[in-house]
């Protein structure tokens, strides 16, 4: 949201607003470094351990990683936290660091310690253009599909690790469920 000591976003639509925001006050150039971004949230993780927060840091990139060692210091020290990384690579550089990120195939490792868990989520984006005369709706709907889909195994993961128990679900007030049950069927 361009405020580094409050960075949170009003849902979805927050995350795009900022994004476009974004786009048009930054000059987009290298080195392409990974490591500020993920240890500036990982600050944000580490000081919401209790389960009532959960962060997921977006990364889209253009560019082959820079600071490949100290991101995978990073990631592997955030494993610990309550955060998952995704990171779209857009146009055709070679990602192939992003895969070692991503940890599906081998933990990602450093300095002789392994990540506790697989936090995350790599998808290049032109995986995802121009196939089968897809329309736009379909293609998004399967980039979407592959960005999260490791996010409710990683969120569980954390969860179950730090032993975090579901809350129970908040009561309704009681004139509120009143006025609801009040009604005729048809109009509930």
């Amino acid at each position: 949201n361009g405020n580094p000591q409050n960075p949170y976003c009003p849902g979805i639509d927050g995350v795009l607003d900022a994004y476009h925001k974004t786009l048009h006050a930054v000059q987009l150039y290298g080195p392409t470094n990974f490591a500020p971004c993920v240890n500036h949230v990982s600050k944000f993780a580490a000081a919401a351990r209790d389960g009532n927060d959960y962060f997921i840091l977006l990364i889209v990139t253009d560019g082959i990683i820079t600071d490949m060692p100290q991101t995978t210091e990073a990631i592997v020290n955030a494993a610990s936290l309550p955060m998952s990384i995704i990171i779209i690579g857009v146009g055709d550089a070679d990602f192939e660091a992003m895969e070692i990120l991503d940890g599906d195939e081998v933990r990602l490792t450093s300095r002789g310690r392994m990540a506790e868990r697989d936090m995350v989520q790599f998808v290049p984006m032109r995986d995802f253009l121009g196939r089968n005369g897809d329309d736009s709706a379909a293609i998004q709907a399967r980039l979407a599909r592959e960005v999260l889909e490791e996010i409710p195994d990683q969120f569980l993961s954390y969860m179950q690790k730090h032993n975090v128990k579901p809350k129970p679900p908040m009561l309704q007030r009681r004139d509120t469920v009143t006025s609801m049950t009040s009604l005729p069927l048809s109009e509930q």
